[in-house]
């Protein structure tokens, strides 16, 4: 799987690998977010809109080719209508753990079983690819700060920025740095949702529910843990 092909979704997990600590942050949250990033994709493809209350509904019967954003197709299509909130937090540990599979399969991660108290086996992941995961973070953050000009910004990076800075990926940017380039966060909200208004309601719904998070947890914070 070339780096070009990644979806929204696998390159949100892989940048919320910290590479010098080689550990993965945000874990109460990482779920929520890879999500979030296959809800926007496939929004960003034309798969999903909303009506006026805001529920989440497929068009057509249009297949991506990748597989974790195809079973979550399925899922929305077998599943009760639902709201943009709700998909981001409904069954979200069948989308990480498709992503988690396919990187695994193309070499991003590597897989380890380990013993839970000695007895309870368990999946550990670990990042083998530190190097190219390094890279991504270095142009996703090109991408945060410029100097390209926002309307020369694809897409889907200008949703990868906005998602992960509304889910206050610490490894995209501390919160000085969100403070500091707020605007630019803005107008990549805006340049992300222009071929697809739902995925800005989405990246609010992120937003409101790290929010949420850091008022009842403020000990803790948002994406902080590994």
């Amino acid at each position: 799987m070339p780096n070009g092909s990644l979806s929204l979704a696998a390159r949100l997990y892989l940048l919320s690998w910290d590479t010098e600590r080689m550990t993965l942050i945000g874990a109460p949250h990482l779920a929520l977010l890879v999500r979030a990033g296959a809800l926007a994709e496939l929004a960003q493809r034309g798969m999903l809109t909303d009506d006026d209350d805001d529920v989440v509904r497929p068009i057509g019967d249009n297949r991506t080719g990748d597989l974790p954003l195809d079973r979550l197709l399925e899922l929305i299509e077998e599943s009760r209508p639902r709201k943009w909130r709700r998909w981001l937090t409904f069954h979200s540990a069948y989308t990480l753990d498709a992503v988690r599979s396919q990187l695994t399969a193309a070499g991003y991660l590597r897989r380890r079983r380990r013993r839970v108290l000695g007895l309870f086996p368990s999946a550990h992941y670990e990042l083998d690819r530190v190097d190219v995961v390094k890279s991504m973070r270095e142009d996703t953050r090109t991408v945060l700060v410029g100097p390209a000009a926002v309307a020369d910004i694809s897409d889907q990076d200008a949703a990868l920025v906005a998602l992960g800075a509304a889910a206050e990926l610490r490894t995209l940017a501390d919160s000085r740095e969100r403070g500091r380039h707020k605007a630019r966060i803005e107008a990549l909200t805006e340049r992300s949702a222009a071929a697809a208004p739902a995925l800005k309601k989405i990246i609010q719904e992120v937003r409101d529910t790290m929010a949420v998070a850091a008022t009842s947890a403020p000990a803790t914070g948002a994406m902080g843990g590994s």
